[in-house]
């Protein structure tokens, strides 16, 4: 997630509550996942196994429970709960705000589109032109669909990425972690009924142009479908993976996490 601004990064030590070690003058252009990390962008990490990935991706600040060196041009914030100051930038910079209308004043709709009946599309949601979305789709806030696309009845756009902070030592085991990404449906895409695309976590999951959806399919967060793909029924794609361009999986496939296929 980018966010509308760069932000002090002694700011954002002093909101979370952590120590700064390292470079206190820099600027925090947004907040990521590891696998979706930039230059100046903030991750946070809790478990020893990802401390060494984290300090030696791109990331330029790292949210951590652990004093150790730190490389140059880049900073700590040193804090006992990684992932609750995580939650915490994510709900003050991306908080949910809800729409209580079914189409939102925010949403954008492009000449020639049609929407049926009980659609809803929440806040700053951008519909391209000359598409038909069919009654009961939910379309989330702030994902985006491309020109020529169809989606029928009872899809769901967007919603919340099935991913958890576990931890067995609190009451509570799983925590949340909350989506701040988008889902991206590229032009000419058909997607199916009954069908739900998660949002990403940080990032975005995208459905490349031409691609087309039979019913009843699951895509997981930060996924990347390519260009011209063929999925038929009840295909679930597990969060991260990316599928290449003209890529065919056939009806029940089922996909774990973090693969690639095709390409």
């Amino acid at each position: 997630m980018r966010f509308p601004a760069p932000v002090p990064v002694k700011w954002i030590a002093s909101f979370i509550n952590a120590k700064l070690v390292g470079n206190k003058n820099g600027e925090v252009t947004g907040i990521n996942e590891i696998h979706n990390v930039q230059a100046g962008d903030i991750v946070f990490v809790d478990h020893p196994k990802y401390y060494n990935k984290c300090i030696n991706s791109v990331a330029s600040f790292i949210i951590i429970n652990k004093n150790t060196e730190v490389p140059d041009e880049k900073a700590l914030l040193v804090t006992e709960e990684p992932f609750e100051a995580y939650l915490k930038l994510v709900q003050h910079f991306r908080p949910f705000v809800p729409s209580l209308k079914m189409i939102s004043d925010t949403a954008t709709i492009g000449e020639g589109t049609v929407i049926l009946p009980n659609v809803f599309a929440g806040n700053n949601v951008c519909i391209g032109k000359n598409c038909i979305i069919h009654p009961n789709v939910t379309i989330y806030n702030d994902c985006v669909i491309g020109n020529n696309v169809v989606i029928h009845s009872g899809t769901i756009i967007g919603s919340d990425a099935f991913y958890f902070n576990t931890k067995k030592n609190r009451k509570v085991w799983f925590k949340k972690m909350e989506s701040c990404g988008r889902a991206v449906i590229n032009d000419d895409v058909e997607i199916g009924a009954g069908c739900t695309i998660d949002r990403g976590v940080s990032a975005d999951t995208k459905i490349g142009a031409g691609t087309k959806l039979d019913n009843m399919i699951h895509i997981g967060h930060d996924v990347v479908v390519g260009k011209n793909c063929l999925l038929a029924a009840q295909v679930g794609i597990a969060g991260t993976t990316v599928i290449g361009n003209g890529v065919t999986i056939w009806g029940r496939a089922g996909i774990s996490k973090t693969l690639t296929i095709g390409d």
